[in-house]
């Protein structure tokens, strides 16, 4: 895939994300979710570490550096629009066709850098909706978006199980919405939720 299949998914899903950042209250970051031993908090670090400062550092070339890696973005009260704009530098980096050339070098291993960001695009919505579920909203994707999420899933998820990335699969109709394929290939239950690994 290229620029012109992948940029217009990374701009849905980031505005996307960006939504229901803005959707978790303060009294819900304490909260359980189906991803196990992590709370809403922990599990909103990791999204907006890899989703936001991981694809810009990405599209530059850079390695995170270790203060980000550690630290509680949602101890900021304003964390959620501090989000959005950092999704929005994010977006613009790539927004430059020379960054889709070649390879991103991730220190153990190089990936093509369209393959990176469809990637990255799957763990904005995998992980959106994994935090809409845990704070009661919905998450929207569309068509488009939903088949590369569920490309990338299938792709690759025998990689992400070997990292515990995915839980197995969980069974779904033959005829259940893409993006629902996409979860549940991922080993997520798209109707109630159920246990699924980072």
């Amino acid at each position: 895939m290229t620029k012109d299949d992948l940029y217009p998914y990374m701009t849905e899903c980031a505005a996307e994300a960006a939504r229901v950042a803005r959707g978790v209250a303060a009294a819900q970051l304490g909260d359980p979710t189906h991803c196990p031993d992590w709370d809403v908090r922990a599990l909103v670090n990791h999204w907006v570490l890899y989703t936001s400062y991981g694809l810009e550092h990405r599209a530059l070339r850079k390695h995170l550096p270790e203060e980000l890696t550690t630290r509680d973005f949602t101890a900021d009260p304003g964390w959620a629009a501090a989000y959005a704009a950092q999704l929005d530098r994010a977006v613009a980096a790539w927004a430059d066709p020379a960054v889709w050339e070649g390879e991103v070098d991730l220190g153990t291993a190089a990936l093509p850098a369209a393959e990176l960001a469809s990637m990255i695009i799957k763990e904005m919505a995998v992980h959106g909706w994994d935090v809409a579920t845990a704070t009661g909203q919905e998450y929207h994707v569309s068509e488009g978006a939903a088949r590369l999420v569920l490309d990338v899933v299938e792709t690759h998820g025998d990689l992400y199980r070997q990292y515990d990335g995915f839980a197995d699969p969980v069974p779904v109709p033959d005829d259940a919405p893409v993006f629902d394929r996409a979860l549940a290939s991922s080993g997520r239950n798209p109707r109630q939720g159920a246990p699924a690994d980072r």
